[in-house]
């Protein structure tokens, strides 16, 4: 099959068709998993909240290792084609062992219990979205078309939130009962393997020689990635933008319920409805202003819109108020929350290119395992913080596993969580995303370079050119194409 009959909207459904796992998979948790372990578990909020940060710790482990081990595989499938293949049961099934009642009287075992559930589960998800995420700049070298192919990807990842924020609002009717979240973990366990294996089917991967690094030399390895500039700036537009959307989710149920009072009648169900469907649409109008401007336009555009409906819920954060408002201020979040999705995704597909410029290796696998491990650090963080300030304001977790209301205090504590915070991170995502060094013109001239250094093209270089390679690698011209530079720190 040749490379143009493969670029359909067939093929980029393929493509994007694993990330319903990656999409879905933390939605789930940073909804739900905090809200399982408090009220069904009877955790309390800071312990719950430290479970998550704990399987980040792991992911500093597994993530560089995979990505490593993925540069360095050779399979007739293609590298990273063959761990999607091998990780699409693991995957569900370290997902749905997440979610079993510990069999343990006290709290110690049963906080021991759920951080080594974790933690595979956190390792399954290494072997799935490391391969993953690397794989497109071994399927397409054209800048626009990997657009494409991203937005789509963007397409599915918030299809898999909607369901993982709808399919639990239905089932999970009493969130003190641990029945329910069991089940909702067997149905996505399904879907993901379904989902992923869609993606191993559909997709295809250029075969290069592997890249021969020691095992050992893995971490140092890794972390070089960090050298570059541009992808400093993209791992700051990720912490910041995630971790702004993963405080929604995350807070969703305390809002409703603890806030509002609004749980029950299906009224959170409906929330989560909007706020996703919303992404969805979000997902197509700024996948389509993406391919007609910058990849970083999403965020310029998406977040101002999103932080002043953030801050108009203000006024409507209590018991008894016009849940048609709240519905409405949801639909303009979810609307924001997409743009960030959206110009993420886009821009890690160029990171190793850039990284390829300055250590003369190709290792997208190497890129994505960090970007990876950056995405899990901040879900951790964000889960941990969330627990943490629970407990600072007086989260009463006897009473939330009693059914019992929290005081005042608390639930005015819990909405200036749920704004405030979200909009920090977003001004912040702002900032950096303003700032970024590579557009269309910059990765266009990036590319030429490579092709320069590999003896595939033989013009000379500009001063122009050469100022454009040093901004968007923060290297000096002649140091770049280096491969001391990939294995020293």
């Amino acid at each position: 099959m040749n490379q143009e009959k493969k670029h359909t909207l067939l093929s980029r459904m393929a493509y994007g068709a694993a990330d319903i796992y990656g999409g879905g998979a933390f939605v789930v948790i940073s909804t739900f998993y905090t809200v399982f372990l408090t009220k069904a578990m009877g955790m309390p909020a800071a312990m719950a909240g430290t479970i998550p940060l704990i399987g980040k710790v792991w992911d500093a482990v597994t993530d560089p290792v995979m990505g490593n081990i993925c540069d360095r595989t050779r399979s007739k499938f293609g590298a990273k084609r063959f761990y999607i293949l091998v990780g699409s049961l693991l995957s569900a099934l370290t997902f749905v062992l997440m979610w079993i009642t510990a069999p343990f009287a006290s709290m110690g075992s049963k906080y021991a219990f759920y951080v080594l559930m974790y933690m595979l589960f956190s390792t399954g998800f290494t072997i799935v979205m490391v391969p993953y995420n690397g794989l497109l700049p071994d399927m397409i070298d054209d800048y626009t078309e990997r657009s494409r192919y991203s937005s789509v990807r963007m397409m599915f990842s918030t299809f898999g939130a909607i369901l993982a924020g709808l399919i639990p609002t239905v089932l999970i009717r009493d969130n003190t009962d641990p029945a329910p979240y069991l089940i909702v973990a067997l149905i996505f366990g399904v879907i993901f393997t379904v989902t992923i294996l869609w993606t191993f089917f559909g997709t295809w991967e250029k075969q290069k020689e592997p890249v021969r690094v020691p095992l050992k030399d893995s971490f140092v390895q890794s972390f070089t990635v960090y050298k570059s500039k541009a992808f400093k700036m993209f791992i700051a537009i990720f912490l910041l933008g995630q971790g702004a959307a993963d405080f929604v989710t995350g807070l969703a149920v305390y809002y409703v319920d603890d806030v509002l009072n609004a749980y029950g009648g299906g009224n959170f169900t409906i929330l989560m409805g909007v706020l996703l469907i919303a992404q969805f649409a979000g997902t197509i109008l700024f996948g389509q202003i993406m391919q007609r401007t910058t990849k970083t336009t999403p965020i310029l555009i998406g977040f101002p819109i999103r932080i002043a409906a953030t801050l108009a819920m203000l006024l409507f954060s209590h018991e008894g108020a016009n849940f048609i408002i709240i519905l409405v201020l949801s639909f303009i979040v979810g609307l924001g929350m997409a743009a960030s999705s959206t110009s993420i995704y886009a821009i890690l597909s160029d990171m190793a290119d850039v990284d390829e410029l300055i250590t003369g290796i190709s290792r997208p696998g190497t890129c994505s395992g960090m970007a990876t491990f950056i995405r899990k650090i901040a879900t951790g963080l964000s889960s941990a913080v969330i627990g943490l300030m629970l407990g600072m304001i007086g989260y009463d977790e006897v009473a939330a596993s009693s059914g019992l209301r929290q005081a005042a205090s608390v639930q005015s504590g819990i909405a200036y969580i749920y704004i405030f915070v979200p909009v920090l991170l977003m001004l912040l995502t702002i900032l950096v995303a303003r700032k970024f060094p590579m557009q269309q013109k910059e990765f266009e001239i990036i590319k030429k370079e490579i092709a320069r250094r590999r003896g595939e093209d033989t013009s000379v270089t500009t001063d122009e050119e050469k100022k454009v390679c040093e901004n968007v690698t923060g290297f000096a011209f002649e140091k770049l194409w280096n491969r001391d530079n990939a294995v020293r720190l």
